[in-house]
């Protein structure tokens, strides 16, 4: 399992490097474990497999202006 199944069965699309809050905590997902995400949160050194619906709050990346369009 990985991160294609956590998508088709949990509807959820990830990746690794993703911005997350796991249960309020901010963290950054570091892989896939099975149907579980391995999630480092800030401040940590090991990550820990999280349930990919289960208190998660995925944060929406940021588009850049780089100005290079202008």
């Amino acid at each position: 399992m990985s991160f294609d199944y956590i998508k088709s069965y949990y509807g959820v699309d990830v990746k690794r490097g993703q911005r997350v809050e796991a249960y309020g905590k901010p963290g950054v997902i570091t892989g896939a474990d099975g149907q579980y995400l391995r999630i480092r949160l800030d401040g940590q050194k090991h990550s820990n497999n999280y349930h990919p619906i289960d208190g998660i709050n995925y944060v929406p990346e940021i588009a850049v202006d780089t100005g290079k369009n202008s």
